[in-house]
């Protein structure tokens, strides 16, 4: 397993956090935890996680990101996205149904 490594950048009034790695449970679950509620804290409360550098995701990851939601929605004009998640991971989220209550978007270049 992989290490999860998050970069971050701006567009807009969100910010994006380059995933790459492993999101599973552990020290991956708890970087994830605290990218996202610093960014929260920060007053940045429109993310979108870059999931492309995305190798594997358990069901710890994916309650990760369901806990994310709820934090990211609890702040006025929030909003989560996922961006470029692999096919592997996209058919996860389908079986899961997590397609239904996650924004997911596809990057252009």
């Amino acid at each position: 397993m992989a290490d999860l490594n998050i970069s971050k950048r701006k567009a807009g009034d969100t910010v994006i956090l380059d995933l790459t790695g492993d999101v599973v449970f552990g020290e991956s679950n708890t970087t994830l935890r605290s990218a996202i509620r610093s960014q929260i804290r920060e007053g940045h409360p429109k993310l979108s996680l870059n999931m492309q550098g995305v190798e594997y995701l358990d069901s710890s990851g994916i309650g990760e990101l369901i806990s994310a939601l709820t934090a990211v929605n609890r702040e006025e004009g929030g909003q989560l996205r996922i961006l470029n998640p692999t096919d592997r991971i996209m058919q996860l989220f389908a079986i899961s149904k997590l397609t239904e209550i996650f924004d997911i978007d596809y990057e252009a270049g």
